[in-house]
C-alpha cells in the first residue's frame, strides 16, 4: 500500500516544499493535480513533460530527491459541462492527464464523470438525483446519451496509454455512487475505468464505504482518505440540506468558470472533517484493510478539507489515523 497526500491543500508552496511536508508526516506518496477545477500548480511544465525526456526526468527527479513516490494524477472537473468555456477545456485536461501519466509511468488518473445540462439548450448542469417522475427519467437517460460517447473515447485513450481512470463518485455528477459507477462501466464496455474510493461523499449518502469496496471489488483502483461528520441537524434537515449561501471571502476553489464553493450553513447537517473526527479509528482500520484485499499496492491519499484545522495541522491529524490503520495491514 502507498499512503500519501493529494497536494491541492499544499498549493501555497512549491512542489519540493510540499513533498517535504509529506515526508515529514511519515507518508511516502503524492497525488498531483494536473488540471480540471484547479490549475496544475505542482506540474506547471506539463507540455514540456509530454515532449521532452529531460523535462520528464527532471520532474521525476524532484520526487526521488524528496523520497516521496508520485502515485497518481488528478484532473477533477466536469468534462460534460454544457458551457463551452468549461466542458471542452476540462475534457482536454483529462485527455492530457492520461497522456502525461503515460510519460511519467503513472497508471492512475483521478477525475469525475461530469454532468450535462437538462437539455440541449442548457447552460448549467442539472443533477437528477431521484427521478421518480417519468419526465425526469427521460432527462437522466438523455444525459447518459451525452456522456456515453465521451466516456467511451476516454476509456479507449486510457487503454492506449496503460492508464486506469479512477472516478471519484461525487454529487453533482452522473456517477455519484456504486450503482452509477457500474452503469457507466457497463454502458461503455469499459476496460480502463474504475472507482476512486473516497468515503466522504458516500458517508452522507448513507453508504457504508467498506461494503461498497467489497461490492465493487477490482473496480476500486485508487482511494482518498477523507472523513465526514454527520451532525445532529441531519435529523431535522436531512443530508440533502440546501441552506448554503454565497461565499463572500477570497477562497476560490473552482478556478475554471470562476465559481466559488458555497458557504456552509451554520449548524450544518454534515461537515468535512479530518480523519478520525467523523468516524473512529476502527472504521479507518477496516477501510484500509478492505482496500488491501482488493489491491495490496493501492494508493491512498489524504484529502484535507476540514476548515476548523490549518493545512499542516489537518494533515498531521489525518496522517496519524491513516498510519495507525496501515500498521494493521
Amino acid at each position: 500500500m502507498k499512503y500519501g497526500v493529494y497536494t491541492a491543500i499544499l498549493h501555497d508552496r512549491p512542489l519540493p516544499e510540499a513533498l517535504a511536508v509529506i515526508k515529514d508526516l511519515g507518508l511516502d506518496a503524492a497525488e498531483i493535480n494536473v488540471g480540471g477545477f484547479l490549475p496544475p500548480i505542482h506540474m506547471p511544465t506539463i507540455d514540456d513533460i509530454l515532449t521532452s525526456d529531460d523535462a520528464r526526468d527532471d520532474y521525476l527527479g524532484t520526487f526521488a530527491e524528496a523520497g516521496v513516490e508520485l502515485a497518481g494524477l488528478n484532473a477533477n472537473g466536469n468534462p460534460l459541462h454544457p458551457d463551452p468555456e468549461i466542458g471542452p477545456p476540462t475534457l482536454s485536461d483529462i485527455e492530457r492527464a492520461i497522456k502525461v501519466a503515460n510519460r511519467l509511468g503513472q497508471t492512475r488518473v483521478v477525475t469525475m464523470s461530469g454532468l450535462p445540462g437538462a437539455d440541449a439548450a442548457a447552460t448549467k448542469p442539472s443533477w437528477i438525483v431521484n427521478p421518480w417522475e417519468s419526465s425526469l427519467l427521460d432527462t437522466r437517460d438523455a444525459q447518459w446519451e451525452v456522456a456515453t460517447p465521451v466516456w467511451r473515447e476516454l476509456d479507449r485513450l486510457a487503454a492506449d496509454n496503460g492508464v486506469q481512470i479512477a472516478i471519484e463518485m461525487h454529487p453533482h455528477n452522473l456517477v455519484f455512487n456504486p450503482a452509477t459507477l457500474e452503469r457507466l462501466v457497463e454502458t461503455i464496455g469499459a476496460t480502463n475505468v474504475g472507482a476512486e474510493m473516497d468515503p466522504s461523499h458516500l458517508f452522507w449518502q448513507g453508504i457504508d464505504p467498506v461494503a461498497a469496496i467489497d461490492h465493487l471489488g477490482e473496480l476500486v483502483v485508487h482511494a482518498a482518505a477523507k472523513d465526514v461528520r454527520i451532525n445532529e441537524a441531519a435529523s431535522i434537515h436531512g443530508v440533502l440540506d440546501d441552506r448554503h449561501t454565497r461565499f463572500t471571502g477570497d477562497r476560490i476553489t473552482n478556478i475554471r468558470g470562476g465559481a466559488a464553493i458555497s458557504a456552509w450553513p451554520a449548524g450544518s447537517s454534515w461537515d468535512f472533517v479530518a480523519l478520525g473526527k467523523g468516524h473512529d479509528q476502527d472504521f479507518w482500520n477496516r477501510f484500509v484493510a478492505a482496500l488491501a484485499r482488493v489491491d495490496p499496492d493501492m494508493a491512498v491519499h489524504i484529502e484535507h478539507e476540514d476548515e476548523s484545522l490549518g493545512r499542516i495541522e489537518g494533515l498531521q491529524t489525518a496522517a496519524e489515523v491513516l498510519l495507525t490503520a496501515a500498521r494493521g495491514v
